[in-house]
């Protein structure tokens, strides 16, 4: 299996520790799909000028990710500050003036060339790759983290080009969900999952319901879990493991990523 992830690309600086670490959804989802055994892996993206776009390039190399097509422009990485309550992520704000925010990707058709290689791209709400959805999906099938987008007019917008589609729903009263669920279920994707928090995730393929099994854990850091999930599910989904495989499997890579400090390692003083 052959991923190739667009997108965003941050350094998750933590407070109480003085460190930063590489990640955003886009890097989180291809280092991890890396380790989940994908055969080969790039990532486009965004990267800034200074020493936190460096260390996220370095993280990249250590991990055998591709990154050839990325631009690098002159300005400040995203940087989101973080602190830890009982191992959860806080996000507590960030410098708005980030490459991330200032410029947009669009891709030419060398690129579409290249990605047309990979079995499946994955891209995020983070991404501002929305009007970029279209011309990819006519290349490639194409992997949709909405975190805690739920505004329906915006999903039924982008559905048509998404096959395999992810929610994070933590905060849905039991009626919410059921609701939220029947109108993903009108919409044309081969898998969507809702994960929430604590609870056990949820995934649908073809209007057959999946339910994740927690197993009991010690839990580090937060960060990064859920596109740990993600990428562990894609991965050996598309290598052709059942659905209760697949999603053993992504659990089993979500909580290896909640045993360490930061979305995959490499922590950096800030």
């Amino acid at each position: 299996m052959k991923l190739i992830a667009i997108g965003d690309n941050v350094v998750d600086c933590y407070l109480d520790q003085k460190i930063y670490y590489p990640g955003g959804n886009c890097v989180n989802v291809a280092v991890n799909a890396r380790r989940n055994g994908a055969e080969q892996v790039s990532y486009i993206g965004i990267f800034g000028n200074d020493e936190k776009a460096d260390h996220i390039k370095y993280a990249l190399k250590q991990e055998e990710i591709d990154f050839q097509h990325a631009r690098t422009v002159m300005g400040l990485s995203g940087q989101p500050r973080v602190t830890l309550e009982d191992g959860d992520r806080i996000f507590i704000g960030g410098p708005k003036n980030t490459v991330q925010r200032m410029f947009k990707l669009q891709l030419i058709d060398d690129e579409l060339d290249y990605i047309s290689n990979f079995d499946l791209c994955h891209v995020s709400c983070y991404s501002s790759m929305e009007s970029e959805l279209e011309k990819l999906s006519n290349v490639i099938k194409i992997s949709y983290d909405f975190s805690s987008r739920k505004d329906l007019d915006y999903i039924r917008s982008i559905a048509p080009y998404i096959q395999y589609a992810f929610f994070s729903a933590a905060e849905l009263s039991e009626a919410e969900l059921a609701a939220f669920i029947e109108e993903l279920t009108a919409l044309p994707f081969e898998v969507f999952a809702l994960t929430r928090g604590s609870e056990p995730a949820l995934f649908f393929q073809n209007g057959v319901q999946y339910e994740q099994k927690l197993n009991p854990i010690s839990i580090v850091d937060t960060m990064g879990a859920g596109d740990s999930l993600i990428a562990g599910f894609l991965v050996n989904y598309l290598n052709g493991d059942t659905m209760p495989s697949a999603i053993e499997k992504a659990t089993l890579s979500a909580e290896k990523t909640c045993g360490m400090y930061g979305g995959f390692g490499y922590p950096k003083k800030m």
